[in-house]
């Protein structure tokens, strides 16, 4: 059944109850918490520079590099909230219900690049100066948003805020600290309590716009890529992360795609028109390549890493012999 197609401006205006809806819920769940209360201050000291403290050093972090690279990914891409404030306001509207959302969700996430350079700092976990030297970079040369609408932009940012609770969630288990995975576990929170939002707006726009909802998915699923992809250094930060098993494409595959995709129940959907059964089919297609790619590299790593380890066994010196 063909239906006849919505523009952004009715869609956003058809939407408008269940955001204001989904606003008050949000409110209700959420809960305040302060940045300062998670930064391990204590453990700070001076940096060289006017206050005369001691230069960083490599040997003075207490992480290992995957989980200093996502860490400063993390937070490169929490960094860049001023470009995904506007896009999100270009995608939808800064009025009524909308607006409220919008402000209350870069308020929250404010808080997290806030904490996440307060525990780094305090911590010295990374170089302060090329951090400082790559946020710089990475905010001015902003966010160039790949949504194109409001359908599109609810089905980017709602993908994008459960790989980045889970990027979060992963980091913060990894890093071997338990102050900075207290501090990564509650700033997934936040992240979960987003996703929802994002979530529930396409779950009301597939009662009004199926078809749509699917075209929006399916390019949103295919072309996905990090917020933070175009940071200095993403690439082989993002190729670090992977191998450790922080985030990879079995983790997107199963922790992230899958999971959005069955909520919604996408692959149960009945009476869709040619336009969202060729984006569903198309959907499941890529969705079977991506398993097949994620399986691939699993499987190199862990053959990779066997291969480490007999290295490393037949470097070893022999044991001696008692008796």
């Amino acid at each position: 059944m063909r239906r006849p197609k919505r523009d952004d401006a009715s869609l956003v205006r058809e939407l408008e109850p269940f955001a204001a809806g989904l606003l008050d819920r949000h409110i209700a769940a959420a809960r305040e918490w302060f940045p300062h209360q998670y930064v391990p201050w204590g453990a700070g000291r001076d940096f060289d520079g006017p206050l005369g403290g001691e230069p960083w050093r490599e040997d003075q972090s207490r992480l290992d590099p995957a989980a200093r690279s996502a860490l400063v990914v993390n937070l490169l891409t929490e960094d860049n909230l001023p470009g995904y404030h506007h896009a999100l306001a270009v995608n939808s509207t800064r009025d009524g219900a909308w607006g409220e959302w919008l402000n209350r969700w870069t308020a929250e996430e404010d808080r997290h690049a806030t904490s996440i350079r307060g525990y780094l700092h305090a911590t010295r976990a990374v170089d302060p100066v090329a951090l400082e030297r790559a946020r710089m970079a990475q905010v001015s040369t902003g966010f160039a948003s790949p949504a194109t609408g409001c359908l599109s932009g609810m089905a980017y940012v709602a993908l994008q805020e459960l790989a980045t609770r889970i990027s979060h969630r992963n980091t913060g288990r990894h890093s071997g600290d338990p102050v900075c995975e207290r501090l990564m576990t509650r700033i997934a929170q936040d992240e979960n309590l987003h996703m929802v939002f994002y979530r529930e707006v396409l779950r009301a726009a597939l009662a009004i716009a199926p078809d749509q909802v699917l075209v929006a998915l399916e390019e949103n699923v295919r072309s996905f890529r990090m917020p933070g992809h175009a940071m200095p250094g993403f690439a082989p930060m993002a190729a670090r992360i992977a191998v450790a098993g922080v985030y990879d494409l079995r983790i997107h595959h199963d922790d992230v795609l899958m999971p959005l995709l069955r909520n919604l129940k996408v692959f149960d959907l009945e009476g869709l028109g040619p336009e969202g059964e060729e984006a569903r089919d198309s959907l499941a297609a890529h969705l079977e390549r991506l398993d097949a790619r994620a399986g691939l590299f699993v499987e190199r790593r862990a053959g990779a890493l066997a291969a480490r380890q007999r290295r490393g066994h037949e470097d070893r010196p022999p044991a001696p012999v008692s008796g």
